[in-house]
């Protein structure tokens, strides 16, 4: 299949029964401002591109809200036992981004989309969530092209903080990416 836009993306992701089902999953937890989002959108997108019949197993599947009124982690370990009890077979991760800027000291995100604007790398920056009536809505901040292209770049903030670069370039030598997808390619902050 050939992904060309936002819509290739979603169409994708509608007729993944399994997608959908954990997207309805997470939603009936009600959490303010809530995504699914970053390998679990982006290994799906290069599954596809790499012709993988068999979907490539995720570390986790990561559901973000944001909950300035209640940032205490024990919530957020409730909130993974509730999902888990309704599916045991994903591996739930539920994080507030209301208190996540704390883990990598940066400054306050004002949403889950601000959130998700400044993960580590442009492929990773990506969420989906079901608005009114079911619909999936997708958020890009960094556009699609190089999930597309399948090129891993920092996100503009850790592309501009020295004192992020080691995280960036950490989680490219561990994540390797390239092991499992042969086409992907990495843009070290040294080249960006």
């Amino acid at each position: 299949m050939i992904i060309k836009n936002e819509r290739d993306i979603i169409q994708l992701v509608q007729e993944d029964t399994w997608m959908m089902d954990i997207l309805q999953t997470a939603k009936t937890l009600q959490l303010p401002d809530w995504w699914v989002c970053a390998g679990f959108v982006r290994s799906k997108i290069w599954d596809v591109l790499h012709g993988f019949s068999d979907r490539t197993p995720l570390p986790d599947v990561d559901v973000v809200y944001f909950d300035p009124n209640c940032c205490d982690e024990v919530v957020e370990k409730e909130l993974e036992k509730k999902l888990f009890s309704i599916n045991p077979h994903v591996p739930w991760s539920v994080k507030n981004e209301a208190r996540m800027h704390l883990i990598n000291n940066m400054p306050p995100f004002t949403s889950s989309v601000d959130a998700i604007a400044n993960f580590p790398e442009t492929v990773t920056s990506l969420g989906l969530t079901l608005g009114e009536n079911n619909q999936l809505i997708l958020t890009a901040p960094h556009g699609i092209q190089d999930v597309i292209d399948m090129t891993v770049r920092p996100t503009p903030y850790y592309l501009q903080s020295k004192d992020h670069e080691e995280i960036y370039e950490g989680r490219v030598m561990k994540k390797n990416w390239s092991k499992t997808w042969h086409q992907v390619k990495v843009i070290h902050i040294q080249e960006a």
